[in-house]
């Protein structure tokens, strides 16, 4: 049985936006429970040398329609990196899934051999679909949303593996 690039992709990043979208709200939760300014959780690194909350959910989202978009042979929507709250997260993230809803299988099937160009630091990556999808994209997501997932659970919001992998 073989799995198309489309079912490898949209799915996966669906499934998973939505899982953070409940992540989110549970984070809101949490800083309105406990009398918490929300920006202190949104500003939230577990390092000094990381990326904040509110970042790790915009590359999150960044990826999943970027990705998308290339093997689909479109360009993604541009979105400003202004959001200042939960709520705008949980906005970033339905125009994301707004966005990759409109991606036909078709359009993303067959694209495994296709090559992926992209920026990457200060000059440009050149991949074929399947090798991008998988080893590039698919992994700078997971990345940024577990990142994200890991800043709410490392401040107590009361979250674990469900909240992040959902129902199978």
């Amino acid at each position: 049985m073989t799995i198309s690039m489309y079912q490898a992709s949209v799915p996966v990043f669906l499934k998973t936006l939505g899982n953070l979208a409940g992540i989110l709200d549970k984070g809101a939760a949490f800083a309105s429970a406990r009398k918490i300014d929300p920006a202190v959780l949104l500003g939230y690194r577990l390092a000094p040398d990381m990326l904040n909350f509110t970042r790790q959910v915009q590359i999150a989202s960044d990826h999943a329609k970027r990705c998308a978009a290339r093997l689909a042979g479109v360009e993604p929507p541009p979105f400003d990196d202004n959001e200042a709250s939960f709520a705008d997260l949980k906005a970033r993230i339905d125009k994301t899934v707004a966005f990759i809803d409109t991606l036909a299988p078709g359009q993303i099937d067959g694209s495994e051999a296709r090559a992926i160009t992209f920026k990457v630091g200060g000059g440009e990556q050149t991949l074929t679909g399947q090798t991008y999808l998988l080893h590039n994209a698919l992994p700078n997501f997971f990345f940024h949303a577990t990142t994200a997932y890991a800043i709410l659970r490392h401040c107590g919001v009361d979250i674990g593996k469900k909240d992040f992998i959902g129902q199978v």
